[in-house]
């Protein structure tokens, strides 16, 4: 005999959880306490809205999912933010509630929210365990359904008293993925209509990737001299300094490469949606019948031919499909082989940065320093905001699991991320790009990386503006500033109070110092760069976005 909260914990180590995030509640003390009598590393934090996306994450660099633990009610909705991002970012999650007792539901019970009515539209399924000796199916249910078609998250609330009840159950056992692939005829297909183009591009995205099938697509790209952009947020999918890389395809493309999609006559879409943000508010390729050939592939038949009507739909995870590429051969020099040289040349003239703009602090100098200076392997996250340009458009990804940013656009993803990425590979260089508004959406993460000995940098980047909503404001209503200027604590001496290290770059030539001090320290830290707001965008200023 078992209790409900032994047989969660059973099934999670069943099916080779080693860490969780939480925030603890009453209403889930009897998972907590046998918790105690695990391996499985419990990281508690301030905020489940940050213990949903260190879960996210986790996912998002292992492919398998992170695990949240909260509870009911305001804890819920709380990490309701972490949720909606690993649903738009196809990322494998599991967030377990603690829920109201089950003689008490459907009272309003305190705290009592009946989540697969609230949380189905950002959830691929959202479960009750109502008897105790049900939770091995659930469990094993819920990693199953959140690694297999798109990936995304799963919830299961539990009841108080059912955690406590005890029972007969079977012994849980780990889940089995359910894996897609390719047919003969369809990688034969494939290859003649590449041997048939004359323009073709192939962009990646989408999640359900590896080392090893990131390493073989490039193989592959290199065999065919395929040109290859990677989907917004998705960098770490492609090495940028390839000479077939191509850039970035995502908010402010490249206008040289977004010709070349739009003239491309075979596009070859590899793991991705390409939704809103990647097809430049799908403009790239019509709806629903692209100008060009389309080849899509895609582990989730039901996102295939959803917004675009492939000419050859593949239902085949990233990884699935790449194993089968190896047989398909280039016959030799492709016409294209000078277009794919000319496409890589406009990426490194395009994520060059500039040298001078206004104010003191120049973040183009300072993002050469940071490419000289961090090794292939360090991990970089963020969360949204219009600095994240520097990151993604400057930085040259090399590798991938180098990346962790959220693609559906929310603000305070970076810190936790950062959290949860050097608590799982604690032997690598983690830098998180933040805004002074984006960091402060999760900044009390920062005492989770104190109390965890998480020797993160953080790189806030304060212009004491809501920049992405100042420039859009000043673009559509000029000179009517609303709502969008922030006053700030002294972000340095935070860290410092916290216990941490804290640095303050008010001119360009302070900042290689600065990290190297916050680096040396072997503390979480914080470098505070002012940024004048007038530097809101690599190439122009908000007085030239008010003048038009």
């Amino acid at each position: 005999m078992k209790t409900g909260g032994q047989l969660v914990v059973e099934a999670l180590v069943a099916n080779g959880v080693r860490r969780i995030s939480c925030v603890p509640g009453e209403s889930y003390l009897a998972v907590l306490d046998a918790l105690h009598d695990t391996d499985i590393g419990v990281i508690v934090c301030r905020q489940e809205g940050g213990a949903a996306m260190m879960a996210d994450c986790w996912g998002r660099l292992t492919g398998e999912p992170g695990v949240c633990m909260v509870t009911r009610g305001p804890g819920a909705t709380n990490a309701s933010a972490g949720l909606h991002v690993a649903r738009q970012d196809s990322i494998p999650m599991i967030l377990f509630i603690g829920q109201v007792q089950r003689d008490a539901r459907e009272r309003e019970a305190f705290q009592e929210i009946e989540y697969r009515r609230a949380f189905t539209e950002v959830a691929k399924w959202v479960g009750e365990i109502d008897d105790p000796a049900r939770i091995p199916e659930f469990v094993t249910r819920a990693f199953a359904v959140a690694t297999s078609g798109r990936p995304g998250p799963v919830v299961l609330t539990l009841p108080e008293d059912m955690l406590t009840e005890s029972t007969e159950a079977p012994l849980a056992r780990p889940y089995q993925p359910v894996e897609s692939h390719p047919g003969q005829s369809q990688i034969a297909r494939l290859e003649e209509m590449l041997s048939a183009a004359k323009r073709p591009i192939a962009i990646v995205g989408g999640t359900r990737w590896s080392a090893e099938s990131v390493a073989e697509f490039q193989r592959f790209a290199e065999r065919w001299r395929l040109p290859v952009g990677c989907s917004f947020r998705r960098q770490m999918l492609f090495d940028h300094l390839n000479p077939v890389y191509a850039g970035d395809v995502g908010i402010g493309i490249n206008p040289a490469l977004a010709k070349e999609i739009k003239e491309a006559d075979l596009v070859l879409l590899v793991g991705g949606r390409f939704s809103e943000m990647p097809s430049s508010s799908y403009t790239l390729l019509d709806v629903p019948y692209p100008r060009q050939t389309l080849v899509h592939v895609h582990p989730d038949p039901g996102e295939l031919g959803r917004v675009y009507r492939p000419d050859l739909a593949i239902a085949a995870s990233p990884r699935d499909f790449v194993a089968a590429l190896g047989d398909v051969r280039s016959a030799g020099e492709p016409a294209w082989s000078a277009r794919t040289a000319a496409m890589h040349e406009a990426y490194l003239k395009w994520s060059t940065p500039p040298e001078t703009g206004p104010g003191d602090v120049q973040m183009g100098p300072i993002m050469n320093w940071i490419e000289a200076n961090t090794a292939p392997d360090t991990i970089f996250t963020n969360g949204a905001g219009n600095y994240a340009t520097w990151l993604h458009r400057f930085h040259r990804f090399r590798r991938y699991g180098t990346q962790a940013a959220p693609a559906s656009g929310s603000m305070g993803y970076g810190l936790p991320a950062a959290v949860a990425a050097k608590q799982l590979h604690p032997e690598r260089e983690v830098v998180c790009f933040a805004g002074d508004g984006c960091f402060l959406m999760h900044g009390q993460e920062f005492a989770t990386a104190i109390r965890y000995q998480l020797p993160i940098i953080v790189l806030v980047i304060n212009n004491g503006i809501y920049g992405t909503i100042r420039m859009h404001q000043e673009r559509e209503y000029p000179g009517r500033v609303s709502a969008t200027d922030l006053t700030n604590p002294d972000f340095a001496a935070l860290a410092r109070a916290y216990g941490g290290h804290g640095e303050t770059v008010v001119r360009t030539e302070e900042f290689a110092d600065a990290f190297l001090r916050a680096r040396a320290s072997g503390k979480p830290a914080i470098i505070e760069i002012k940024l004048d707001p007038e530097a809101i965008t690599p190439t122009r200023t908000l007085t030239e976005i008010r003048n038009g």
